[in-house]
């Protein structure tokens, strides 16, 4: 994968700094995930209060080496509660983490240094620390009330590599 951003013309602006999320063609709205797959991790809701808290328990369907879903096409299929975001979907969760890229375009902010569309290179995302590379348990036989003792917080931060930039 090349970097979006032209070397011929570096002062040509990425299409996400020139379109909203509903002006993107499929390829492009596609191109915006980073792969980081922190929405494949599993989050709890308090029914009291409706707060949101996230696990470290990925969807069976995550490869958790690539962080790509083994069957993408499918996934609903197979996991009928995977949420397929949309721009209206983007729109109104409050979960979605602070590095990703539907979130900043949605906030007018910029892509981080190592999003692949700015980077060129898909595997940025995991040599800066953002993607769930390395630090999930599967959901595969897990009892779902085994879920609260995998409780984390590092999918809402933001990584120290993201801090300077």
């Amino acid at each position: 994968m090349k970097s979006i951003i032209s070397p011929e013309n570096p002062e040509a602006l990425p299409f996400w700094k020139l379109k909203t999320l509903d002006q993107m063609t499929g390829q492009e709205w596609e191109s915006l995930c980073d792969g980081c797959a922190r929405c494949c991790l599993n989050k709890l809701e308090d029914w009291d209060t409706g707060d949101i808290v996230w696990t470290d328990v990925a969807c069976e369907l995550l490869d958790g080496d690539s962080c790509r879903c083994r069957d993408y096409p499918n996934r609903q299929a197979t996991v009928p509660d995977c949420i397929q975001l949309t721009v209206e979907e983007v729109k109104t969760l409050t979960w979605l983490p602070p590095t990703c890229a539907y979130r900043l375009v949605r906030d007018g902010e910029d892509l981080y240094w190592w999003h692949p569309l700015v980077s060129g290179d898909p595997e940025t995302v995991h040599q800066a620390g953002v993607s769930v590379q390395g630090r999930t348990v599967s959901e595969e036989g897990m009892a779902i009330e085994d879920y609260e003792h995998h409780v984390v917080t590092w999918p809402q931060e933001l990584p120290d590599s993201c801090r300077d930039c």
